[in-house]
Protein backbone atom coordinates (compact mmCIF):
# COMPACT_ATOMS: atom_id res chain seq x y z
CA UNK A 1 0.00 0.00 0.00
CA UNK A 2 2.81 2.37 0.81
CA UNK A 3 3.35 2.45 -2.89
CA UNK A 4 -0.66 3.34 -3.86
CA UNK A 5 -1.02 5.39 -7.16
CA UNK A 6 3.02 6.17 -7.35
CA UNK A 7 1.90 5.97 -11.22
CA UNK A 8 -0.45 8.85 -10.89
CA UNK A 9 1.50 11.30 -8.53
CA UNK A 10 3.83 13.69 -9.81
CA UNK A 11 6.42 15.77 -6.65
CA UNK A 12 6.00 19.08 -6.73
CA UNK A 13 6.92 21.98 -4.71
CA UNK A 14 4.57 24.41 -3.17
CA UNK A 15 6.18 28.40 -2.29
CA UNK A 16 5.32 29.18 1.53
CA UNK A 17 5.52 32.57 2.76
CA UNK A 18 8.94 32.54 3.10
CA UNK A 19 11.50 31.69 1.06
CA UNK A 20 11.28 27.95 1.84
CA UNK A 21 9.44 26.02 -0.61
CA UNK A 22 7.29 23.37 0.90
CA UNK A 23 7.56 19.66 -1.14
CA UNK A 24 4.32 17.59 -1.80
CA UNK A 25 2.59 15.14 -4.28
CA UNK A 26 0.12 16.45 -6.83
CA UNK A 27 -2.51 13.70 -7.73
CA UNK A 28 -4.72 15.46 -10.63
CA UNK A 29 -7.77 13.99 -11.16
CA UNK A 30 -8.49 13.26 -14.81
CA UNK A 31 -12.04 13.77 -14.78
CA UNK A 32 -11.78 17.55 -15.23
CA UNK A 33 -10.38 20.56 -17.45
CA UNK A 34 -9.84 23.78 -17.18
CA UNK A 35 -13.05 24.05 -18.71
CA UNK A 36 -14.56 22.00 -16.48
CA UNK A 37 -13.05 21.93 -13.09
CA UNK A 38 -13.92 19.97 -10.41
CA UNK A 39 -12.94 19.48 -6.56
CA UNK A 40 -9.70 19.03 -4.67
CA UNK A 41 -8.93 17.78 -1.42
CA UNK A 42 -5.77 19.32 0.15
CA UNK A 43 -3.58 16.19 3.31
CA UNK A 44 -1.01 16.86 5.40
CA UNK A 45 0.52 14.79 8.41
CA UNK A 46 0.44 15.20 12.34
CA UNK A 47 3.07 15.67 15.14
CA UNK A 48 6.37 14.82 13.14
CA UNK A 49 4.97 12.74 10.51
CA UNK A 50 5.62 13.45 6.75
CA UNK A 51 3.81 12.52 3.62
CA UNK A 52 5.00 9.25 3.08
CA UNK A 53 3.84 7.70 6.53
CA UNK A 54 0.33 6.06 4.80
CA UNK A 55 -1.23 9.88 3.44
CA UNK A 56 -0.07 8.43 -0.07
CA UNK A 57 -3.07 5.68 0.33
CA UNK A 58 -5.77 8.35 1.07
CA UNK A 59 -4.88 10.39 -1.45
CA UNK A 60 -4.80 7.21 -4.33
CA UNK A 61 -8.63 6.37 -2.49
CA UNK A 62 -9.40 10.32 -3.05
CA UNK A 63 -8.31 10.71 -6.62
CA UNK A 64 -9.52 7.21 -8.01
CA UNK A 65 -12.92 8.67 -6.87
CA UNK A 66 -12.09 11.25 -9.06
CA UNK A 67 -10.51 13.97 -6.64
CA UNK A 68 -7.31 16.26 -7.58
CA UNK A 69 -5.01 15.65 -4.21
CA UNK A 70 -2.76 17.71 -3.40
CA UNK A 71 -0.26 16.38 -0.18
CA UNK A 72 2.25 18.39 1.46
CA UNK A 73 5.54 18.54 4.35
CA UNK A 74 5.30 21.53 6.57
CA UNK A 75 8.61 23.83 6.50
CA UNK A 76 11.44 22.44 8.14
CA UNK A 77 9.82 18.90 7.87
CA UNK A 78 10.43 16.06 5.50
CA UNK A 79 11.40 17.05 1.94
CA UNK A 80 10.55 20.93 2.50
CA UNK A 81 12.54 23.68 3.27
CA UNK A 82 13.40 25.22 6.19
CA UNK A 83 15.34 25.44 9.52
CA UNK A 84 15.39 24.31 12.51
CA UNK A 85 14.95 20.59 10.86
CA UNK A 86 11.51 18.71 12.53
CA UNK A 87 10.41 22.01 13.92
CA UNK A 88 6.76 21.65 14.53
CA UNK A 89 5.07 25.17 15.06
CA UNK A 90 1.27 25.79 14.89
CA UNK A 91 1.21 29.29 13.67
CA UNK A 92 3.43 28.50 10.38
CA UNK A 93 1.85 25.11 9.67
CA UNK A 94 -1.20 27.36 9.70
CA UNK A 95 0.33 29.80 7.25
CA UNK A 96 1.62 26.22 5.25
CA UNK A 97 -1.76 25.20 4.71
CA UNK A 98 -3.22 28.24 3.63
CA UNK A 99 -0.20 28.31 0.82
CA UNK A 100 -1.02 25.00 -0.29
CA UNK A 101 -4.84 25.63 0.06
CA UNK A 102 -4.18 28.39 -2.87
CA UNK A 103 -1.55 26.42 -4.86
CA UNK A 104 -4.74 23.88 -5.16
CA UNK A 105 -6.80 26.58 -6.20
CA UNK A 106 -4.92 27.52 -8.87
CA UNK A 107 -4.86 24.09 -10.90
CA UNK A 108 -6.47 24.75 -13.87
CA UNK A 109 -8.96 21.94 -12.95
CA UNK A 110 -9.61 23.00 -9.85
CA UNK A 111 -13.03 24.74 -8.90
CA UNK A 112 -11.72 27.01 -6.45
CA UNK A 113 -14.78 26.85 -4.23
CA UNK A 114 -14.71 23.18 -4.45
CA UNK A 115 -12.00 22.39 -2.27
CA UNK A 116 -12.24 20.13 0.74
CA UNK A 117 -9.25 19.51 3.37
CA UNK A 118 -8.16 16.30 5.12
CA UNK A 119 -6.25 16.77 8.58
CA UNK A 120 -5.27 13.48 10.86
CA UNK A 121 -3.73 13.88 14.38
CA UNK A 122 -1.81 17.14 15.02
CA UNK A 123 -3.28 18.27 11.55
CA UNK A 124 -6.87 17.62 12.41
CA UNK A 125 -6.84 20.05 14.60
CA UNK A 126 -5.25 21.92 11.83
CA UNK A 127 -8.51 21.92 9.56
CA UNK A 128 -10.69 22.42 12.25
CA UNK A 129 -8.80 26.05 12.79
CA UNK A 130 -8.72 26.70 9.27
CA UNK A 131 -12.35 25.86 8.95
CA UNK A 132 -13.60 28.05 11.42
CA UNK A 133 -11.80 31.10 9.80
CA UNK A 134 -13.63 31.24 7.27
CA UNK A 135 -11.12 29.62 4.37
CA UNK A 136 -13.97 29.11 2.13
CA UNK A 137 -13.65 25.12 2.75
CA UNK A 138 -16.49 22.89 0.87
CA UNK A 139 -15.98 20.39 3.69
CA UNK A 140 -13.39 18.72 5.89
CA UNK A 141 -12.40 15.56 7.40
CA UNK A 142 -10.57 15.37 10.59
CA UNK A 143 -8.58 12.27 11.66
CA UNK A 144 -8.38 11.25 15.07
CA UNK A 145 -7.93 15.13 15.81
CA UNK A 146 -5.39 16.58 18.32
CA UNK A 147 -8.04 19.22 19.88
CA UNK A 148 -6.88 20.02 23.23
CA UNK A 149 -2.80 20.59 24.02
CA UNK A 150 -3.24 20.56 27.77
CA UNK A 151 -5.56 17.33 27.73
CA UNK A 152 -2.93 15.84 25.33
CA UNK A 153 -0.07 17.11 27.21
CA UNK A 154 -1.12 14.96 30.87
CA UNK A 155 -1.05 11.44 28.36
CA UNK A 156 2.69 12.32 28.55
CA UNK A 157 2.69 11.79 32.02
CA UNK A 158 2.89 14.01 35.55
CA UNK A 159 6.28 12.66 36.57
CA UNK A 160 8.64 13.98 33.25
CA UNK A 161 7.03 17.58 33.14
CA UNK A 162 9.27 19.17 34.90
CA UNK A 163 12.19 17.79 32.52
CA UNK A 164 9.93 18.66 29.81
CA UNK A 165 9.43 21.82 30.77
CA UNK A 166 13.22 22.70 31.00
CA UNK A 167 14.13 20.89 27.33
CA UNK A 168 11.01 23.69 26.02
CA UNK A 169 13.02 26.45 28.25
CA UNK A 170 16.58 26.15 27.17
CA UNK A 171 15.51 25.69 23.20
CA UNK A 172 13.44 28.89 23.81
CA UNK A 173 16.12 30.89 24.96
CA UNK A 174 19.46 29.12 24.06
CA UNK A 175 18.05 27.28 21.19
CA UNK A 176 19.10 28.47 17.39
CA UNK A 177 18.01 27.07 13.99
CA UNK A 178 21.25 25.44 13.22
CA UNK A 179 21.35 24.15 16.76
CA UNK A 180 18.04 23.17 18.37
CA UNK A 181 17.71 22.17 22.11
CA UNK A 182 15.82 19.05 20.97
CA UNK A 183 13.57 16.18 22.39
CA UNK A 184 12.99 13.11 21.15
CA UNK A 185 9.44 12.51 18.79
CA UNK A 186 8.49 8.84 20.55
CA UNK A 187 9.26 6.67 23.61
CA UNK A 188 8.46 4.27 26.01
CA UNK A 189 6.13 4.96 28.40
CA UNK A 190 7.98 7.28 31.21
CA UNK A 191 10.57 8.38 28.33
CA UNK A 192 10.84 11.99 27.94
CA UNK A 193 9.15 12.31 24.28
CA UNK A 194 6.31 14.07 22.94
CA UNK A 195 4.04 10.74 22.22
CA UNK A 196 4.73 7.88 24.91
CA UNK A 197 2.01 6.25 24.86
CA UNK A 198 2.29 2.29 25.46
CA UNK A 199 0.83 1.36 22.27
CA UNK A 200 3.86 4.94 20.58
CA UNK A 201 6.33 2.23 19.45
CA UNK A 202 4.56 -0.42 18.37
CA UNK A 203 2.04 1.07 16.27
CA UNK A 204 3.52 4.55 15.12
CA UNK A 205 6.66 2.50 13.65
CA UNK A 206 3.64 0.65 10.92
CA UNK A 207 3.37 4.08 9.85
CA UNK A 208 7.06 4.45 8.58
CA UNK A 209 7.68 2.61 4.97
CA UNK A 210 10.72 0.50 4.71
CA UNK A 211 14.11 3.02 4.40
CA UNK A 212 12.61 6.22 5.51
CA UNK A 213 13.98 8.21 8.04
CA UNK A 214 11.58 10.18 10.37
CA UNK A 215 13.34 12.87 12.29
CA UNK A 216 13.63 11.23 15.32
CA UNK A 217 14.38 14.44 17.54
CA UNK A 218 12.53 18.06 17.43
CA UNK A 219 12.90 21.30 18.75
CA UNK A 220 11.56 20.88 22.31
CA UNK A 221 10.52 24.56 21.99
CA UNK A 222 7.21 22.86 21.11
CA UNK A 223 6.38 21.48 24.75
CA UNK A 224 6.18 25.26 26.06
CA UNK A 225 3.31 26.24 23.62
CA UNK A 226 1.45 22.51 23.10
CA UNK A 227 -0.72 22.98 26.38
CA UNK A 228 -1.97 26.67 25.19
CA UNK A 229 -3.33 24.82 21.91
CA UNK A 230 -7.09 24.36 21.46
CA UNK A 231 -8.03 23.94 18.12
CA UNK A 232 -11.63 22.19 19.35
CA UNK A 233 -12.40 25.45 20.81
CA UNK A 234 -13.25 26.16 17.29
CA UNK A 235 -15.89 24.25 16.37
CA UNK A 236 -18.86 25.82 17.06
CA UNK A 237 -17.32 28.64 14.54
CA UNK A 238 -17.33 25.69 11.86
CA UNK A 239 -19.83 26.53 8.95
CA UNK A 240 -18.98 23.58 6.62
CA UNK A 241 -19.65 20.10 6.88
CA UNK A 242 -16.70 18.55 8.89
CA UNK A 243 -16.68 14.68 9.68
CA UNK A 244 -14.91 13.73 12.90
CA UNK A 245 -13.27 10.65 12.91
CA UNK A 246 -12.59 9.53 16.43
CA UNK A 247 -10.54 6.61 17.98
CA UNK A 248 -12.36 5.25 20.95
CA UNK A 249 -8.74 4.15 22.20
CA UNK A 250 -6.97 7.00 21.07
CA UNK A 251 -3.65 7.17 23.56
CA UNK A 252 -2.38 10.53 21.89
CA UNK A 253 -5.51 12.91 21.39
CA UNK A 254 -8.39 12.41 24.28
CA UNK A 255 -11.41 10.50 22.44
CA UNK A 256 -13.78 12.11 25.48
CA UNK A 257 -12.24 15.72 24.71
CA UNK A 258 -12.63 15.54 20.92
CA UNK A 259 -16.22 13.98 21.24
CA UNK A 260 -16.96 17.31 23.55
CA UNK A 261 -15.81 19.41 20.83
CA UNK A 262 -17.28 17.63 17.87
CA UNK A 263 -21.08 18.13 19.08
CA UNK A 264 -20.70 21.94 19.15
CA UNK A 265 -20.12 21.85 14.72
CA UNK A 266 -23.09 23.36 13.20
CA UNK A 267 -22.57 20.61 10.38
CA UNK A 268 -20.66 18.12 11.95
CA UNK A 269 -20.67 14.50 11.36
CA UNK A 270 -19.17 11.62 14.16
CA UNK A 271 -17.62 8.74 13.64
CA UNK A 272 -16.51 6.67 16.72
CA UNK A 273 -14.24 3.97 16.29
CA UNK A 274 -14.56 2.19 19.44
CA UNK A 275 -12.13 -0.51 19.59
CA UNK A 276 -9.30 1.59 17.41
CA UNK A 277 -6.25 3.21 18.39
CA UNK A 278 -4.78 6.34 17.05
CA UNK A 279 -2.46 4.83 15.32
CA UNK A 280 -4.44 1.85 13.85
CA UNK A 281 -6.50 4.06 11.79
CA UNK A 282 -4.07 4.34 8.86
CA UNK A 283 -4.56 0.38 7.94
CA UNK A 284 -6.15 -2.80 7.56
CA UNK A 285 -9.56 -3.27 8.59
CA UNK A 286 -9.53 0.12 10.67
CA UNK A 287 -8.42 2.19 7.36
CA UNK A 288 -11.33 0.12 5.40
CA UNK A 289 -14.21 0.69 7.78
CA UNK A 290 -13.37 4.37 8.44
CA UNK A 291 -12.69 5.22 4.66
CA UNK A 292 -16.15 3.99 3.63
CA UNK A 293 -17.07 6.29 6.02
CA UNK A 294 -15.38 9.18 4.18
CA UNK A 295 -16.24 8.33 0.68
CA UNK A 296 -20.11 8.40 1.91
CA UNK A 297 -19.37 12.36 3.36
CA UNK A 298 -17.44 13.57 0.48
CA UNK A 299 -20.15 12.09 -1.86
CA UNK A 300 -22.99 13.61 0.45
CA UNK A 301 -20.60 16.86 0.74
CA UNK A 302 -18.00 17.88 -1.38
CA UNK A 303 -19.69 15.19 -4.74
CA UNK A 304 -17.63 14.49 -8.14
Amino acid sequence: MANAGIERRVDIQIPSTSDDMMCGWLYSSDHFTSLNPGPAIVLAHGLGGTKELKLDVYADKFNQLGYTCVVFDYRCNGGSQGLPRALIDWSKQQEDWKSAIEFTRRLENVDTNQVGLFGTSFSGGHVIELAARGANIKAVISQCPFTDGWKSSLRTGISKMPKMTALGLMDSFFGSDHNPVTVSLTGKPGDAALMSAPDVLTDFTQLIPPGHQIQERVPARLILKMPLLRPGSYTSDIQCPILFAICGKDSVAPADATLEYAKKAPKGVVKWYEDIGHFEIYYGDAYQKAMQDYVSFLQEYLPI
